[in-house]
């Protein structure tokens, strides 16, 4: 049996083994191994990646085009229009005087455009934390259990298509105000992507979870918690993003008929004042506001999601 013992230079300087043949090896022998290491030299820092010029045109030339696009068809529109139509300048020029004072108040019915707005997002938050404390939840009951799913669902295919405005006299009918029929008609109107996108994600749970959940004997509420919330939750901030879009929808229709404070009764104001740019200024508030509220859904939706679905 032949074993084989490996040494350090130090350890065999340290401690020779009698039974092995040692042998001086002269400097002038093996001159490498005597010699000190030369020092390495500085590696050669890495070339700087040249800047993407390209890829940043491509970002920000498209939006630009768009842009200017609108703006040429709207001032063509303009030009040929004759009834005071109100060109691009001109409206820039209205947007600085609006917003330069966005908070004043002359009384209930003539308030800044700061002020309608938050009124409006009041009116929206109201109605869309409704839909959610009863949309989600309901959800998830339609699709965790059949016989609520078929229970449901007609009601459901039959009630998602009707006109925002048609419920609007309902809830002037049932709560005699302006205000709560407007929160009606945004809760109404915003719990059915919250409603169908969850149980959707209820049902496309895989059944595998759902076995080990019986085999386990967990109770309906660890179910919920520890198996459905998790694969469920990014189906629910998909509806929840839907939902709002559609709950600031309706609050500008909703706020034409109903009257008082809120960018929709603006609009509808200056409509009857015959004021142009400030409708034309309403409609790029609204889109704005809109699309603040859009884009933070989405991070939100992002931060909880799996990878596959961020996209």
């Amino acid at each position: 049996m032949v074993s084989a013992v490996f040494h350090t230079p130090l350890e065999a300087s340290a401690s020779p083994d009698p039974r092995v043949a040692t042998k001086t090896i002269a400097p002038n022998d093996h001159p490498t191994l005597t010699s000190a290491p030369k020092p390495l030299k500085n590696p050669a820092p890495a070339p700087r990646a040249p800047f993407d010029w390209r890829g940043l045109w491509l970002r920000v030339l498209p939006p630009v085009l768009g842009l200017g696009l609108l703006v040429l068809v709207w001032e063509l529109v303009a030009m040929k229009n004759s009834n005071g139509f109100p060109t691009p300048a001109d409206t820039l020029r209205q947007a600085v005087e609006v917003f330069s004072d966005p908070f004043y108040s002359k009384g209930p019915n003539d308030q800044g455009v700061g002020w309608n707005v938050l009124s409006s997002l009041k009116r929206v938050a109201l109605g869309f934390g409704l839909a959610a404390l009863v949309g989600i939840p309901a959800g998830f009951l339609i699709g965790r259990f059949t016989f609520l799913s078929r229970m449901f669902n007609p009601l459901i295919s039959l009630l998602r298509p009707v006109s925002p405005l048609a419920w609007l006299p309902i809830g002037l009918l049932v709560f005699k105000g302006a205000n709560p029929a407007a929160i009606w008609t945004i809760f109404i109107c915003s719990i059915w992507p919250m409603v169908i996108n969850t149980a959707v994600g209820v049902q496309r749970v895989p059944s595998d979870y759902m076995n080990v959940a019986r085999v386990l004997n967990l109770s309906e509420w660890k179910i919920i918690t520890r198996i459905l919330f998790p694969a469920v939750l990014p189906y629910m901030l998909t509806g929840v993003r839907l939902a709002v879009g559609t709950a600031w929808l309706v609050i500008v229709a909703a706020e034409m008929l109903t009257g008082g404070v809120g960018i929709g009764f603006w609009v509808w104001d200056e409509w009857n004042n015959l004021n142009v740019k400030n409708i034309i200024i309403a409609i790029f508030v609204i889109g704005i506001v809109g699309l603040v509220l859009e884009f933070a859904l989405i991070k939100l939706a992002t931060a909880f999601t799996f990878e596959e679905v961020k996209s």
